[in-house]
């Protein structure tokens, strides 16, 4: 099992609030990350569209998954908090929704920091596309990690 399989898999159980909402992790790389959010009658919205509060949380466990990719050597060891997140909706969301996210430095660049100053802050990039492979939200989330405690 490779150390990104690793992450993948503690993903999955990590975050209740993403598990119960029904994301799923697919992969999980150096500074990337796939994830999918089937819609239901529990994630939709009055006009039977992804509700904007499903999408977010599609897209912010994507972001974390792809932070926690580009730290795999050390991240069991450290402490991430998303800091801030801003998303844009291009479009109605309907049926099942994959958010492609990437890290706005490479892993490497991102160890370095953490090794000079024992923490780190950085954007993740995540575009949350349809079946039909248009873009239906565009979000950033800056994580800021740091050493537990």
């Amino acid at each position: 099992m490779t150390p990104y399989d690793m992450i993948k898999s503690h993903l999955d159980t990590a975050v209740p609030f993403a598990t119960y909402v029904g994301v799923k992790i697919l992969e999980v790389g150096d500074g990337v990350a796939r994830a999918e959010l089937s819609q239901r009658p529990e994630v939709s919205n009055h006009i039977q569209s992804m509700h904007a509060g499903a999408m977010f949380t599609l897209g912010e466990a994507a972001s974390g998954a792809a932070m926690a990719g580009a730290l795999a050597p050390v991240i069991l060891g450290m402490r991430p908090v998303a800091a801030t997140g801003q998303i844009a909706f291009k479009k109605v969301a309907v049926g099942t929704l994959t958010a492609h996210a990437k890290t706005s430095k490479d892993g490497a660049h991102l160890m370095q920091a953490l090794k000079d100053d024992g923490k780190v802050a950085f954007d993740v990039l995540v575009d949350v596309r349809d079946s039909s492979g248009d873009t239906v939200v565009e979000m950033t989330v800056n994580w800021y990690v740091s050493a537990n405690r």
